[in-house]
C-alpha cells in the first residue's frame, strides 16, 4: 500500500491518524503521513508517533522507503534504535503522528527563499541543502556573485508577497518542458504518472517535491551569509535567518 503523502497537499498539517503498514530493520511505514522525507535537498521531518494509550516513541529521521515498488510518496519513519517499539508498534496499530512543527517551518520557510534565490541568480542549481540552521544553493556559474545584489533582490522578493501554489502535469508534460528544471543535482521524479510543481507567482515555476510556505512574506528575515567558490564553476550562496 502507498503512502498517502498529506505535507504534499498541506504542509501546514502538523499530525494525522494513521495505521502501520510495515515493520522495517530502523523504523515503519504508515497508511497516510504528515512526515516529509528527506530528498530534494530537504532533511527529514522528525517527531513523535503516539498510541491509544498515550505511549509516545520519537520518529528521528524520515527517509523515502527503499523497497521494491516503492513510490516517492512512500516513508519511512525511522525510530530511536534504542528503543524497543517492535512489539507495540506491529502492522495494523493505530498511531497519531505527530511532527516537530518548528523545525518543519523552518525547512518551508528556507526552501520558499531557495526558490526566490534562483530567481535572483538565473543560473542552473548544481547542489542544495535546507536544514533547520541555513539553507545552500550552489549555482553552475564561473562570474562571482555580489552579495549586495543578491541580498536586495532576495530582500524584494520577500516583501513582495507574492502567493506560493503547487500544480501538477503529467510526465510526458514534463518531459516536453525541460526548461522548468532548474537543478543538475535533483531530477523530478518521474515514471509514476504526475510531477508537482511549484509557483512563486510572477517569479518561479519549477518542479519540486518539497515544503513551502504559502506567501513569500512568511520566508521573515533571511540574510546572505556567505557566497563562495567552491569550484572553477561554482559559486555556493549560503542562507540563514537573521
Amino acid at each position: 500500500m502507498a503512502t498517502e503523502a498529506l505535507y504534499r497537499i498541506d504542509p501546514y498539517l502538523q499530525s494525522c491518524e494513521a495505521v502501520v503498514t510495515a515493520l522495517r530493520d530502523d523504523g515503519i511505514e504508515l497508511d497516510r503521513t504528515v512526515f516529509y522525507p528527506l530528498g530534494g535537498g530537504q532533511a527529514g521531518d522528525r517527531g513523535a508517533l503516539t498510541l491509544a494509550d498515550g505511549t509516545t516513541y520519537a520518529v528521528v529521521d524520515a527517509r523515502k522507503a527503499r523497497r521494491e515498488g516503492a513510490t516517492p510518496d512512500d516513508t519511512l519513519h525511522v525510530l530511536d534504535p534504542a528503543v524497543d517499539w517492535r512489539a507495540r508498534l506491529a502492522p495494523g496499530t493505530r498511531v497519531v503522528a505527530t511532527i516537530d512543527w518548528a523545525r518543519r517551518y523552518r525547512h518551508m520557510r528556507f526552501h520558499t527563499a531557495t526558490h526566490l534565490l534562483c530567481a535572483v541568480v538565473k543560473e542552473l542549481v548544481d547542489g542544495c541543502s535546507i536544514t533547520a540552521e541555513y539553507a545552500r544553493l550552489d549555482f553552475a556559474i564561473t562570474a562571482p556573485l555580489d552579495k549586495e545584489t543578491v541580498q536586495a533582490g532576495l530582500d524584494a522578493l520577500i516583501a513582495a508577497g507574492h502567493p506560493v501554489s503547487y500544480e501538477w502535469i503529467t510526465d510526458e508534460e514534463m518531459a516536453a518542458n525541460p526548461q522548468l528544471v532548474k537543478s543538475m543535482s535533483v531530477s523530478p521524479p518521474m515514471g509514476f504518472g504526475r510531477v508537482r510543481l511549484v509557483r512563486v507567482q510572477d517569479v518561479d515555476l519549477q518542479p519540486c517535491g518539497g515544503t513551502h510556505v504559502k506567501n513569500t512574506r512568511e520566508i521573515g528575515n533571511v540574510r546572505v551569509a556567505k557566497i563562495e567558490k567552491k569550484s572553477a564553476r561554482t559559486r555556493r550562496v549560503v542562507l540563514e535567518f537573521a
